[in-house]
């Protein structure tokens, strides 16, 4: 369901919280905010953040599902949400007509979907480095894929350039790097500022709670060892990887979040001799509650830009094994509070086996893994886009304050 705030500048004013961003408006400009997946809800609980500081947020965007608030406005940008060929071209150009009649203070924009002049672009995914997999094998798929591969980038490069953006914020110290790389004249304006995890929601199981409903409905026995594995382009997250590794511990089930093609998987899994420990989810927007019936988190992914549910994981307390893809080397010591591991299979199965046989390094590794995950707050992720909004823009009357080219401690 499409929903946003939509109400007059006088009945959007209140308070300020504290004393940063006041008499100020912000524009938060993205395709789609909001709703299950991880940037659209980082927005949402940037945009959140924001007005509880007091702060005006107009959002421009082609969807936007938010809860109502006094404090933000919705422009809605028309137009196809796919194919990907059309879609990303008419928003680029739509977007940026919307952006010059609708900017309101601020201006973050995230990644290069506008033409305009903006003090901020938000970077959760540096497509100089990957482009995202098809979610099928087919011809035209695969073809299309490459396509709006280049398209991206060639985008990226445009948009970035025509932004004269004052900071570019990056949502881990990977991506900033690959920012510097590929743009080293955007060296001095890149900072980074770390998506940040819902604590309370995602945390361990409280004791004595009961969590054979949904195992019984996924078909799990009571004895079985849980494995969860959360996301889509299955591809590039490991999800092949993942599955063979079960025909090497098999004391273990795998549950599956997430969206894909299930049918080649399937029948790998049937081929390994795995298919009746292998279990599907689809896409959930109460994910927390399969992280509460599992006893770790297992994630072989190739790339990622900050792996949001891998911070999920660990604040829910569970032994994680991951790649070290940006983003989770700033949170995982291998063998401190989770794995670092690699896409073979044969390590995989090791490190489940050892999990599995030692209940006590699963305990400690989840408790290490939460206490690392909840430095990575919400509200410390709003405070530094605050800080950074008021450099980038300045007070009300204020001229405009130099970036530089700072980075979080």
């Amino acid at each position: 369901m499409e929903a946003a705030a939509r109400a007059s500048s006088g009945d959007r004013h209140r308070e300020p919280v504290d004393g940063g961003l006041q008499a100020r408006e912000v524009t938060i400009v993205a395709q789609d905010i909001g709703g299950a997946r991880g940037m659209e809800r980082v927005l949402s609980e940037l945009i959140g953040g924001l007005t509880a500081r007091g702060c005006r947020v107009t959002v421009i965007g082609r969807t936007c599902e938010l809860p109502d608030d006094p404090g933000v406005v919705f422009r809605k940008v028309p137009g196809p949400a796919r194919p990907f060929l059309i879609a990303y071209p008419f928003f680029v150009l739509a977007a940026s007509l919307a952006v010059r009649r609708w900017r309101r203070g601020v201006v973050h924009v995230t990644g290069g979907i506008v033409l305009n002049r903006v003090d901020v672009i938000g970077v959760h995914y540096c497509h100089q480095v990957a482009s995202a997999t098809p979610s099928r094998s087919t011809l035209l798929f695969k073809a299309h894929n490459k396509l709006a591969g280049v398209l991206k980038r060639v985008g990226e490069r445009v948009c970035f350039r025509a932004s004269h953006a004052r900071a570019f914020a990056c949502v881990s110290e990977g991506v900033a790097e690959e920012i510097r790389e590929h743009y080293p004249q955007l060296a001095d304006r890149i900072v980074t500022i770390h998506n940040g995890v819902d604590s309370q929601t995602f945390a361990p199981e409280e004791p004595g709670t009961r969590k054979g409903a949904l195992r019984a409905r996924l078909g799990i026995g009571e004895e079985r060892l849980v494995a969860l594995f959360v996301g889509s382009e299955w591809r590039r997250k490991g999800l092949g990887p993942a599955i063979e590794a079960l025909a090497g511990a098999p004391e273990w089930d795998l549950i599956v979040a997430g969206g894909g093609d299930r049918k080649g998987y399937q029948l790998l899994a049937q081929e390994l001799r795995v298919g009746d420990a292998l279990h599907w989810t689809g896409v959930m927007r109460d994910v927390q509650a399969v992280y509460r019936i599992a006893d770790a988190f297992l994630l072989p992914t190739s790339y990622e830009t900050f792996s949001l549910v891998t911070f999920e994981a660990a604040a829910s307390g569970l032994a994680v094994l991951v790649t070290p893809v940006n983003g989770v080397r700033e949170l995982i010591e291998d063998g401190e509070n989770g794995f670092l591991i690699t896409q073979e299979p044969k390590l995989i199965a090791e490190r489940l086996r050892r999990l599995g046989s030692d209940p006590a390094l699963r305990e400690r590794l989840g408790r290490a893994a939460r206490r690392s995950a909840i430095e990575f707050s919400w509200e410390r992720m709003v405070a530094k886009h605050v800080e950074l909004y008021e450099r980038v823009g300045g007070r009300a009357g204020r001229p405009p304050q130099p970036v530089g080219a700072p980075r979080e401690p």
